[in-house]
């Protein structure tokens, strides 16, 4: 390249970057190869820590990227032991180690035992009471049923579980092979079939802490959880309904219910004076202690009625709203000083509301009311004897 060109090139450069630039440019990589044998190259430092520094910095920022894509996930995710039910009308999920730490390690749900319930603990080693921590229920409902439903021919609902806990996996295999009726070996893992209650009862061991079990007709439907539990902990993963509601469900939720609502079906009767059309309902009790006012010792519980419409939501909140205000009207002309101010309390917090096509009920549940329904009549203390006039 001519001698003019180039002080002409540095010239024109040094007017647009500065005269640190056209050094640089000079002793630069670019430079030398443009002009080769002109010019020596000297590596910029500067340069050399950037590129050094860029792929360490851009691993970082891809690792991050992908935590917080995955706790996004995790966040809107149902419970792994939800995403192993099969497609279902209503899910109903409990986290009973957190009832278990709420209530000092004691159970809020005593279960009462007979004979057989005691000689199986004694042969499984599994406690109810003492060894469950998660169960998540998938409800089926009769096809007959009016708008459908996924539990086929039967006349009523049918029941698919997934539950976690400590169990003796030998134990409690040995106890189902002697007590069921034949033995399915699918994909690897034991399908137990027990006649129970006039109804066809499979049970399966999916791992060392998971149990997977349903009263289906069609075996399908537990082949298909054994099937769900070999495959990797999707996040998008899980029957259709709750992949769509379980957003709605507040977060830090041990207790919680997505579930289709059909009035007119059997199993709605009572339902009908508030639901007069079908609806989806998401019910979850939330201890999240970023809830105001703080309450260390109580839920909160929300409730949403997802409506075909923006007036049928109006509808279920003004019939919800009716109710409430009669049951404000009767213990104000009642006037019972003696009343539970727990219970009080509860139905005080008690709010309903419309958003859009939702009509969404909020309360605070103490978790003394939960002690008080789950106490055996031995265990409540005696109530006074009203005094006489």
């Amino acid at each position: 390249m001519p001698s003019g060109t180039v002080t002409w090139f540095e010239n024109i450069w040094s007017k647009i970057s500065g005269p640190e630039t056209s050094v640089r440019l000079r002793t630069g990589p670019t430079f030398a190869a443009a002009m080769p044998g002109c010019y020596h190259f000297i590596p910029d430092p500067h340069f050399m820590r950037i590129r050094r520094a860029f792929p360490i910095a851009l691993a970082v920022v891809i690792v991050a990227a992908a935590v917080t894509l995955a706790v996004q996930l995790r966040k809107h995710a149902p419970p792994e032991t939800a995403r192993l039910l099969p497609g279902a009308d209503a899910f109903v999920y409990a986290n009973f180690g957190w009832v278990r730490k709420a209530n000092g390690g004691k159970p809020f749900f005593p279960v009462s035992h007979d004979a057989e319930y005691d000689r199986f603990i004694q042969e499984t080693g599994f406690d109810f009471e003492r060894d469950l921590d998660q169960a998540a229920i998938a409800i089926h409902y009769p096809q007959n049923w009016p708008g459908g439903g996924t539990g086929g021919a039967a006349p009523e609902a049918r029941f698919s579980e997934v539950v976690t806990g400590r169990f003796d996996g030998s134990k409690c295999a040995a106890y189902l092979k002697r007590t069921a009726q034949s033995v399915e070996n699918y994909n690897s893992v034991d399908i137990f079939t027990i006649p129970l209650y006039g109804r066809t009862f499979r049970i399966a061991i999916l791992g060392v802490d998971t149990v997977a079990a349903s009263n289906h007709d069609d075996p399908a439907v537990i082949r298909g959880m054994v099937d769900r539990s070999r495959r990797l902990a999707s996040p998008f993963g899980g029957p259709a309904l709750l992949r769509r509601y379980y957003k709605r469900v507040q977060l830090a939720s041990p207790v919680w219910m997505v579930a289709r609502v059909e009035p007119r079906s059997p199993g709605f009767e009572s339902w009908a004076s508030v639901f007069p059309k079908p609806a989806d309902l998401v019910v979850s009790a939330s201890y999240n202690p970023l809830h105001l006012p703080l309450r260390t010792d109580a839920l909160h519980v929300r409730a949403e009625a997802w409506a075909g419409s923006d007036e049928d939501a109006r509808g279920i909140a003004d019939k919800a709203n009716v109710f409430l205000s009669m049951f404000h009207s009767a213990e104000a002309s009642v006037g019972s000083p003696g009343s539970d101010a727990d219970v009080k309390a509860l139905f005080d917090s008690l709010q309903v509301r419309q958003e859009a096509n939702r009509a969404v009920l909020i309360a605070t549940l103490s978790t003394r009311v939960l002690h008080k329904l789950m106490e055996t009549p031995d265990q409540m203390p005696a109530q006074p004897d009203p005094p006489r006039k």
